[in-house]
């Protein structure tokens, strides 16, 4: 009877993101595909590949998309630290919509056009050209890796507090396959014993 109750129980989900990247970008949307479907308490956190791969040697075209994911990272820490973590999951929208789905790469533009949408202070697209709110946004990014146990990128998920790197997914899963896949991760999350699962990536569909 206890393990009924327990599935029937509201998932506590959160996703931690960083902006920039296509892979969190898919599976947050499929987390709100979910949330449409059934009640779950999602909750949207900030991570960031910066941090994550700012020490590390990497090809010169992924060190150059990391110098320049800090920005947007740094403006969610910002709105975060200033208005709360309820308006993360907006601003994400506005800015992965742009980021993501129309191919935008002036991230200043990006992220002037999308403080403008939520009618928050364009003067906080500043934080992304400075390390104010690095502190923040590096607190918010150890959660995720602590959540997971070991370094991760994004996507990071916690399910009922077990963390997880992803799901990942290439396309956003609609319907009943989204509902049949979070009943999957939540069962995975419950058990102490699983530990990964990983298969290759086909190709990447945004939308």
């Amino acid at each position: 009877m206890e393990d009924i109750e327990d599935a029937q129980a509201t998932a506590a989900v959160v996703c931690y993101f960083d902006p920039t990247c296509p892979f969190a970008w898919v599976t947050s949307r499929w987390l709100l595909e979910v949330e449409r479907l059934q009640p779950i308490d999602l909750l949207f956190r900030t991570m960031s590949l910066s941090v994550l791969n700012e020490h590390r040697e990497l090809d010169t075209w992924y060190r150059e998309f990391n110098d320049r994911a800090w920005g947007p990272a740094r403006v969610c820490a910002a709105v975060e630290a200033l208005h709360g973590s309820a308006v993360l999951r907006d601003l994400y929208t506005a800015l992965g919509s742009r980021i993501h789905g129309e191919r935008n790469e002036d991230y200043d533009v990006v992220v002037t056009e999308s403080l403008e949408e939520l009618g928050l202070p364009t003067s906080l697209a500043e934080a992304a050209h400075t390390d104010a709110f690095d502190g923040p946004l590096r607190t918010g990014h150890q959660a995720g890796q602590e959540a997971v146990g070991e370094e991760a990128g994004t996507p990071v998920v916690t399910v009922d507090g077990a963390g997880f790197f992803g799901p990942v997914l290439t396309c956003v899963p609609k319907g009943e396959e989204a509902i049949r896949l979070f009943r999957a991760t939540r069962a995975l999350a419950g058990m102490g014993a699983f530990a990964e699962l990983k298969r290759g990536r086909g190709a990447l569909n945004l939308r």
